[in-house]
C-alpha cells in the first residue's frame, strides 16, 4: 500500500501575486476568490505568503494604509514549505513544527504548485472528524 502524499490531497489552484501589489488589492483578491491566503511570487519563485490574519493583524492593526502598503512588507517570509510527493504524514508534522495551519506546495525550483491545509489533510486522515466535516462543507457567506 502506497502512503498518500500533499499531491493527493492540496489545492491545486494557487492564487499569487507579486509582492508589489498593494493590500487593498490583495484582500479584494481574497474576497473575490473566496480564498484566506494568497502566495507572494517573484515571476512564479513563491517570496512569502499574506493571510486575511496578516492584513488585519500587520496592516489593520498596526493602522498602515492599505492603499499604500505593498502586501511584500507585510508577507510572511520565512515559510515552511512541501513538494507534491511529501508524505502526508511528514506534512502534518510540518504543520505542527512551524505551528501552521497550510503549507505551500512547491517544485524543486522554488514554483508555487499549490496549497495544503489542515483541513485537507483531516479530510484525509480523519474523515469523520469535526474539521474533517467543517473543511468540507461549503463556505459560509
Amino acid at each position: 500500500m502506497t502512503q498518500q502524499t500533499v499531491g493527493d490531497v492540496m489545492t491545486q489552484a494557487v492564487a499569487y501575486i507579486p509582492p508589489t501589489t498593494t493590500v487593498t488589492l490583495a484582500a479584494r483578491m481574497m474576497r473575490d476568490d473566496d480564498v484566506g491566503d494568497v502566495v507572494i511570487a517573484d515571476d512564479g519563485r513563491v517570496r512569502g505568503v499574506i493571510t486575511d490574519r496578516d492584513i488585519v493583524v500587520r496592516a489593520v492593526a498596526g493602522q498602515l494604509d492599505p492603499d499604500t502598503t505593498t502586501v511584500g512588507e507585510i508577507c510572511s517570509e520565512d515559510l515552511a514549505v512541501v513538494r507534491p510527493d511529501t508524505p502526508i504524514t511528514d506534512a502534518v508534522q510540518k504543520m505542527r513544527d512551524a505551528a501552521v495551519r497550510r503549507l505551500p506546495v512547491v517544485d524543486d525550483d522554488g514554483n508555487a504548485q499549490g496549497f495544503v491545509s489542515i483541513g485537507d489533510l483531516a479530510v484525509t486522515a480523519d474523515p469523520d472528524s469535526a474539521l474533517s466535516d467543517i473543511s468540507a462543507a461549503p463556505p459560509n457567506l
